[in-house]
């Protein structure tokens, strides 16, 4: 239980008012909001201010938990985050999710696209529209790390945005101007009050993962090193977001003359083919982009170029598919299409 005192007194820092600022830059104040909650200290510390941001400010706060099965200790993780709930005072929800990782981009990338989907369908049952999730600066930083070991390109450094819509959903990332350090300060101070502590995931720490190598074998040489790199790499980033807004821009102009179907899914290929080597590029990243897909490694990209180059002119060659993570990229009669599974 909670001390009365409790939602006066407890997180009235920068944590809350960067919640506060994320909703605020929307159109309008939404009547309610989601929180992802894996019960770990940042989705935790996140569902706590969540929590009091909405009890403030008069909004419906649902948490979203969702249970990978990846670890054997994962159902006591579901009642440990269905036990912060109650003592928030907000209904939680969980999904299971199949993680299928036969697409070939690995187990981490198969278990995001698998959240994600999970999301949309707990946001579909609580009538939710706008999603909080507890990305923070560290992870921002280690992003951009990743982004540029598999050469994403310069629009990709951009990392994560603070707000992104995908397949109907707003995400807000409030906290990707905070160190985790705060929010580790926060999760403490919120134990001693309250005895409820964040679960553990071994897997962030299992250097088997690709994120998880790159925390444990290289941040701690770079904060060694180079202790202000992180600030740095966030900088890139916003940077980064700036020049993609304007590449944006020209990007959607090019695909507006692709003679786009309504549902931009597809695409002309010989209109594609008009364009020069870099803005045929830009355009196939704003597409994927635009259909809620990630943006493909430089690697990725180049070769889905050669084969689109490749084609038969009129672009009839049915044999052509590329696997790019749960979807599929293929060319039929002359129009480059992708059909992405429900």
């Amino acid at each position: 239980m909670l001390p009365a005192t409790f939602w006066q007194d407890f997180g009235s820092g920068p944590l809350l008012q960067a919640i506060d600022k994320a909703v605020a830059a929307l159109p309008g104040m939404p009547r309610r909001l989601g929180v992802g909650l894996s019960g770990g200290a940042d989705s935790a510390m996140l569902a706590v201010h969540a929590a009091l941001f909405a009890r403030r400010a008069g909004v419906e706060l649902h948490c979203m938990h969702v249970h990978h099965g990846l670890q054997a200790p994962a159902d006591g993780w579901q009642a440990h985050v269905h036990d912060l709930a109650q003592m928030l005072r907000l209904p939680c929800h969980t999904r299971y999710a199949s993680v299928d990782a036969s697409g070939g981009d690995g187990i981490e990338s198969a278990a995001r696209d698998a959240r994600y989907a999970a999301l949309r369908d707990l946001a579909g049952l609580a009538g939710l529209e706008h999603v909080l999730l507890a990305h923070h600066r560290n992870d921002q930083a280690e992003t951009v790390m990743l982004r540029l070991l598999r050469g994403a390109g310069p629009t990709g450094l951009a990392a994560m945005a603070p707000s992104m819509q995908r397949q109907g959903l707003i995400y807000l990332r409030p906290w990707l101007d905070i160190d985790r350090a705060l929010i580790l300060q926060q999760a403490q101070a919120f134990a001693d009050i309250s005895g409820w502590t964040p679960v553990h995931d071994p897997s962030n720490a299992d250097d088997q993962y690709t994120r998880a190598a790159v925390r444990e074998r290289l941040v701690p040489e770079l904060n060694e090193r180079w202790p202000g790199w992180q600030g740095s790499l966030v900088r890139h980033a916003r940077q980064s977001a700036e020049l993609r807004e304007v590449l944006d821009e020209v990007a959607a102009q090019d695909f507006a003359h692709l003679a786009p179907s309504p549902d931009a899914r597809s695409f002309s290929l010989a209109a594609w083919r008009g364009l020069s080597p870099a803005r045929q590029a830009l355009v196939l990243r704003h597409w994927l982009t635009r259909q809620g897909l990630r943006t493909p490694t430089d690697a990725r990209l180049q070769d889905l170029m050669r084969q689109l180059r490749g084609l038969h002119a009129l672009g009839h060659d049915r044999q052509m598919q590329v696997k790019h993570g749960q979807a599929w990229i293929r060319c039929v009669k002359g129009r480059v299409c992708v059909d992405i599974p429900h």
